[in-house]
């Protein structure tokens, strides 16, 4: 008898796993219990694989051999409980994709910057003419490039909600940028188990792979003297100390790894600011390792263009910037767009509290910040800390009265800012949405 594999979501990753467990003759189903968007019921239709929306039935799901489960669906979702009651395995689409593949994996994670050293390192991969995939959080499904149009190298953004479920699957390169609090409402609001599941980034991985991380974050750090993983270390940092593989001295950019040392000036960084940094030394390790010539890693870092929703310029109108930050799901990412403000700044921050500590953000707040304006269905938690902090504060309940408001409070010179702290689901779709119909609202001033 084929194995039964039911695959849960149906959207990008759960489409992709579908696909890959057809192709490998498994008897396939896929169940969301939500709307299944029409370009991926066409990918399912047009290679006959039995789907279904709107509900999870249970007689079809829970005579599975092995679920394949969309990172978005918490444990504690019920078909989830009812799964594990029933001792049927649960893993990710990267880990089932990875059972079928033999090619290079770069895998980044990190609470901040994984997006933007994923884009970077596919675009040194890309230059240089290697024969490279995207995937992950980013770029298309890794097992649908598996099924259909395989790649030498994947270059991988994994959340810790896909590295959760992974468990045999290994990173050639594993790229650890950053712990700081995120998710813990996915996590028991306890730090450890969110640490734990970015540390999985580097199971099974030998002293002939390669881990890439920041060696200044003191979670790391400690993590690291606690596991001592039997991997080869490439720490990096702004500064030198013995033992680094990237750090910067008398403004260059320096790498080092068994395969030579490159060097670049930091001013020739396509990418500004200190975060950044970090994101290019990692980039620039990971291409080092895999051997890609000094001059097309200097090319790459200094002609890539950015990320959406990162930091993104919009428009200046009357001397003031708008900037959409709309990926900074979390505080640490808020800091650092912060942290790179020159300029006084209407700070646009509220959402979905994911057990946000704002202690985090309050000194640069203070320092910086002319006005808050919270955008959200609940700002409670932010008025009860910001509240007599900070002199100006507006509440807002959609973002063309969020951009509005900001217009009147911002002064000649100033920055709005669109970093908003929080997830985005109850006013808006995605982070993608919040931050599309930001750039809407500012070009319709």
């Amino acid at each position: 008898m084929k194995k039964r594999i039911v695959i849960l979501g149906g959207g990008e990753s759960g489409t992709g796993a579908a696909i890959l467990a057809q192709a490998k003759g498994f008897d396939t189903f896929l169940s969301d219990c939500s709307t299944i968007p029409d370009k991926y019921k066409e990918m399912l239709n047009s290679r006959q694989i039995h789907w279904e929306e709107g509900r999870h039935t249970e007689e079809l799901i829970l005579n599975a051999d092995e679920i394949i489960k969309s990172p978005g669906i918490p444990d504690k979702a019920p078909i989830i409980v009812k799964i594990k009651n029933e001792h049927i395995p649960i893993i990710s689409e990267i880990e089932f994709a990875g059972r079928y593949s033999t090619s290079k994996m770069i895998c980044i994670t990190g609470s901040n910057g994984k997006t933007t050293t994923t884009m970077l390192t596919y675009h040194i991969l890309q230059k240089t003419g290697l024969d490279v995939g995207l995937a992950g959080n980013v770029g298309n499904s890794l097992a649908l490039q598996v099924a259909e149009s395989p790649h030498e190298y994947y270059v991988i953004e994994l959340s810790s909600f896909q590295l959760d479920n992974m468990y045999n699957f290994k990173a050639d390169i594993a790229i650890l940028l950053n712990i700081t609090p995120d998710h813990l409402d996915r996590y028991q609001y306890e730090m450890q188990n969110y640490v734990n599941a970015k540390f999985r980034i580097i199971q099974n991985q030998t002293e002939k792979d390669a881990f890439v991380f920041w060696n200044d974050d003191p979670i790391i750090s400690r993590e690291i003297a606690k596991r001592d993983p039997k991997v080869t270390l490439y720490p990096f940092s702004t500064d030198y100390k013995p033992g680094m593989k990237g750090y910067t001295n008398n403004n260059q950019v320096i790498v080092e790894t068994s395969n030579g040392k490159f060097t670049m000036e930091q001013d020739l960084l396509a990418l500004t600011g200190t975060h950044n940094l970090y994101n290019s030394l990692a980039s620039g390790i990971a291409a080092k390792i895999i051997d890609i010539r000094n001059d097309k890693i200097r090319e790459s870092l200094s002609d890539f263009t950015g990320v959406e929703h990162r930091l993104e310029k919009v428009l200046r109108i009357r001397g003031v910037d708008y900037i959409n930050d709309s990926k900074a799901t979390n505080v640490n990412s808020c800091w650092y767009a912060l942290q790179s403000m020159n300029t006084k700044t209407v700070l646009i921050l509220g959402g979905t509290d994911k057990g946000n500590d704002y202690s985090e953000i309050e000194e640069l707040v203070k320092q910086k910040v002319r006005a808050l304006i919270f955008l959200g269905s609940d700002n409670s938690k932010l008025h009860s800390f910001f509240d007599g902090k900070i002199a100006q504060i507006e509440d807002a309940r959609s973002m063309e009265e969020a951009v509005t408001k900001a217009y009147h409070l911002a002064e000649k010179g100033d920055t709005v800012l669109l970093s908003p702290c929080c997830a985005s689901f109850d006013l808006f779709k995605n982070y993608e949405d919040r931050g599309e119909q930001f750039k809407v609202c500012v070009r319709n001033l």
